[in-house]
C-alpha cells in the first residue's frame, strides 16, 4: 500500500496541473466532481510538496509536535441525561447535566460525552477541562434561532466592545474560558449554527448585540478540534482566543458563499502554538483570520498571535480571502507557516490587511506551495483598512510590516497576482518573492501592484514584478536593483 501511493499521487497532481493549463478542457462531469477531485488533487500534491517542507510542526520559533489525546477513562451518552435527537426538543440541561457529571472527573483524566446519531436542538452550554465531546457519524448538534436563548457576555478585553454593536455579546453554542485539555471531535458529526436567521436580522439592522461564534474557546490550553463538520454559524465560526496549544485538523467548515456576513471559517486570535491541518473551509467571509486585537483595546491588552502553522486546506471565500491576518492585529502577529493551500473560485487568497491606528506589527511570516485557481486577486498587503472601534484609537499607532515572504507560487486564472499597499506611514519591508508563475486572465500591465514596498525577487517570478524589488537569479546573484521603493501602482479599476 505505501509502495502504490507516490505514483497514483503523481497522476492526480499531473491531471490537475493539466487542469490548470487548459481550464477549458474539464474531464469532471459535475460541480461535485470537480469539487471531489480539488481535495484530492490537493492532498495528493501535498505528498509530493512536503519532501521538501517543514517535518514536523515546527515554525521558526520551534513549536514542539502534538501528541494524541488521551483515552478517557469514562464515557457517557448525551441520551444519559435526558437528551431527545428529534431536532425539536430543547437538549440544553441534558448537555450541562453531561458537562457537570464529566467535571467531577478532572483528577481521574476526565471524561467523555457520546453525542449519538440524531439532530440535538440546544442553547448554548459551556464546556469544562479534561472533556472530550464526541459527535457520532450522522449526529447533528442544532442551534437554537430564538435569540432569547443566547446568553450575553461582556465585550472581549481586546476589542472595547462587541465587534459589532457597543456593549455585551451573545455567547457561542458551543463555549469554554480558563480550561485546559479539551477536545470536540467524532466520525465526522455536524455542528449547525443554523444562520440564516441571525444574518437576516443583521442585514435587517435588528440586533442590538454583536452576533455569537459557533464553537468559542477563550483563556485556555491544550485544545483539539478534529474530525467534525462546522455550518452555518451565526458570525465567526471557530474562535479560539488568547489560549496556547491548539490544534484544528481535519475539519470542514461550511456556509454560503454570499449573503453569511462574517462567517469566517477559523479565527486565530492572540493564540500561541497553534496547528491548523488537513481542512476544507467554503464560507462568507475570510477562510481564516489571524487577529490579536483591535486598536488601542488590542495594543493594552498586549498578546501577540505567533507560533502558527497552516497547512494542507483547500479554502474558498468569494467574499473576501482564503487567508489573512488581520486586520485586527494590534497586540501582533509573528512566525507564522502557510504552506500547501489551494485557493479556487475566491475573491482574494493572500491577504494582510492593518490600517494607521492598529499599531502591533506582522512580521516573519512565510507562504509555500500555494495554488490559486479562478482568484480575482492573489495575494494583497493592504495598509488603509479603515475601520475602527470608535474615535478614540491613535492613529500615529503605526503597524510594523516586515519580513514576509512568498515561496513556490502558482496560479491559473488570476486577475491581479499581486497588490502590495504600502504607505509613506505604512511601508512595506523585507518581501521575498520567490519561484511564482501565475496565469493571469487580464492581460494588461500593471498586475504586479507595488506602493511603497522593499524586497528581493528570486529565480523565475511571472508576471515580472514590479520595480520596487531587487532581482536575483537562482544562484542568488544580484541582477538587477530595485528601482524606487516609493513608487506607487496601485490600480483597483483592474
Amino acid at each position: 500500500m505505501v509502495e502504490s501511493t507516490e505514483p497514483g499521487a503523481r497522476g492526480i497532481l499531473g491531471l490537475f496541473q493539466f487542469q490548470l493549463l487548459h481550464p477549458k478542457t474539464t474531464p469532471f462531469a459535475s460541480h461535485k466532481t470537480l469539487l471531489a477531485f480539488l481535495w484530492v488533487a490537493t492532498l495528493a500534491s501535498v505528498l509530493l510538496w512536503q519532501r521538501t517542507t517543514i517535518s514536523g510542526f515546527l515554525v521558526q520559533g520551534g513549536v514542539p509536535v502534538r501528541a494524541p489525546p488521551k483515552l478517557r477513562p469514562v464515557v457517557f451518552c448525551l441520551t444519559e441525561f435526558g437528551g431527545v435527537g428529534d431536532g425539536v426538543t430543547l437538549n440544553t440541561e441534558a448537555f450541562e447535566r453531561g458537562v457537570g457529571a464529566i467535571s467531577k472527573l478532572g483528577d481521574k483524566g476526565g471524561g467523555q460525552l457520546n453525542v449519538p446519531p440524531g439532530r440535538w436542538l440546544t442553547a448554548p452550554f459551556n464546556l469544562t477541562s479534561h472533556m472530550t465531546l464526541f459527535l457520532a457519524r450522522d449526529s447533528v448538534i442544532l442551534a437554537v434561532q430564538d435569540e432569547k436563548y443566547w446568553p450575553l457576555m461582556p465585550a472581549l478585553p481586546s476589542y472595547g466592545y462587541g465587534r459589532e454593536h457597543p456593549g455585551p455579546r451573545y455567547s457561542s453554542l458551543i463555549h469554554g474560558q480558563n480550561l485546559r485539555d479539551v477536545v470536540i471531535t467524532g466520525h465526522n458529526g455536524t455542528i449547525n449554527g443554523q444562520g440564516q436567521t441571525w444574518w437576516t436580522k443583521y442585514r435587517q439592522k435588528l440586533l442590538n448585540h454583536t452576533r455569537g461564534p459557533l464553537v468559542q474557546i477563550l483563556w485556555s490550553s491544550n485544545i483539539v478540534i478534529s474530525n467534525i463538520t462546522l455550518r452555518d454559524s451565526p458570525f465567526w465560526t471557530l474562535h479560539p482566543y488568547d489560549c496556547k496549544n491548539v490544534t484544528v485538523k481535519n475539519v470542514t467548515i461550511l456556509a454560503p458563499v454570499s449573503h453569511a456576513p462574517n462567517t469566517d471559517g477559523i479565527d486565530p486570535d492572540s493564540c500561541e502554538d497553534m496547528l491548523i491541518e488537513d481542512c476544507y473551509i467554503s464560507v462568507g467571509d475570510d477562510a481564516i483570520a489571524i487577529k490579536s486585537g483591535w486598536d488601542q483595546y488590542g495594543i493594552t491588552y498586549g498578546r501577540p498571535s505567533k507560533n502558527i502553522v497552516i497547512r494542507n486546506l483547500v479554502v474558498r471565500s468569494n467574499v473576501s480571502a482564503g487567508i489573512s491576518i488581520g486586520s485586527e492585529m494590534s497586540g501582533g502577529v509573528s512566525n507564522v507557516l502557510v504552506e500547501n493551500i489551494l485557493v479556487w473560485e475566491s475573491r482574494r487568497a493572500m491577504r494582510i490587511k492593518t490600517a494607521p491606528g492598529r499599531g502591533g506589527y506582522v512580521r516573519q511570516i512565510t507562504y509555500k506551495n500555494l495554488m490559486f485557481k479562478n482568484v480575482r486577486v492573489g495575494i494583497v498587503i493592504k495598509t488603509d483598512y479603515n475601520e475602527h472601534p470608535g474615535t478614540g484609537y491613535d492613529p500615529r499607532a503605526l503597524p510594523i510590516l516586515r519580513d514576509i515572504s512568498f515561496i513556490n507560487i502558482r496560479g491559473q486564472g488570476v486577475r491581479v497576482p499581486v497588490r502590495i499597499q504600502g504607505s509613506e506611514q505604512i511601508p512595506v519591508r523585507n518581501v521575498t518573492f520567490q519561484d511564482m508563475k501565475i496565469g493571469i486572465t487580464y492581460k494588461k500591465k500593471h498586475i504586479f501592484q507595488c506602493a511603497f514596498v522593499q524586497g528581493q525577487a528570486i529565480g523565475t517570478i511571472f508576471p515580472s514584478p514590479c520595480d520596487s524589488f531587487d532581482r536575483y537569479n537562482e544562484q542568488g546573484q544580484l541582477v538587477k536593483h530595485a528601482a524606487s521603493q516609493n513608487v506607487t501602482d496601485i490600480d483597483y479599476e483592474i
